[in-house]
């Protein structure tokens, strides 16, 4: 550790590997709020935060708990289920009246095609604008799981039409 009048010690969400200030900054002067995505051992959760000066507001909150109550019987943090948690935070956004977000996936690192990417495609579908290339986006199939299996397929269209009534 270093030492001296001049060392300065770096901020401790920094130090812990838990933020990158540098990051965080460019997207808070873009001045749209951010549509931050984490994924658990278990779970997708996607958060629509607007910055304020006196702490960041939460919008509104969507995760593939919330999938259960429409009927989802899969599990909770594969490519179906990261589409529809997207598809929910888009649809509960436009009722509170956000219409553009940019991506936030922290720290981690972006794979093409990946349950990611998988959240932003449902958000785009369900009406929200987010800067993106399209090459990013997990192909159709992949989004409606029939790389798992057939009854998650059904289960998907199933869901995905309840969600589109929502």
């Amino acid at each position: 550790m270093g030492e001296g009048p001049r060392y300065r010690m770096n901020l401790k969400r920094r130090r812990e590997g838990r933020t990158d200030y540098r990051q965080r900054l460019r997207m808070l002067k873009s001045g749209k709020p951010r549509a931050t995505v984490r994924i658990s051992n278990k779970h997708v959760r996607i958060q629509i935060i607007e910055y304020k000066a006196d702490g960041d507001k939460v919008i509104t909150t969507s995760s593939s708990l919330d999938l259960e109550k429409f009927g989802w019987n899969g599990y909770g943090k594969n490519i179906p289920a990261a589409y529809l948690v997207g598809y929910l935070a888009g649809k509960r956004a436009l009722k509170e009246g956000v219409k553009e977000v940019i991506l936030d996936i922290g720290l981690n690192i972006p794979h093409r095609g990946g349950r990611y990417f998988s959240t932003l495609k449902g958000m785009v579908d369900a009406g929200l604008d987010i800067p993106h290339r399209s090459e990013i986006l997990p192909d159709e199939d992949r989004i409606k799981g029939a790389h798992i299996d057939e009854n998650i397929v059904k289960n998907f269209e199933e869901v995905k039409n309840k969600l589109e009534d929502y």
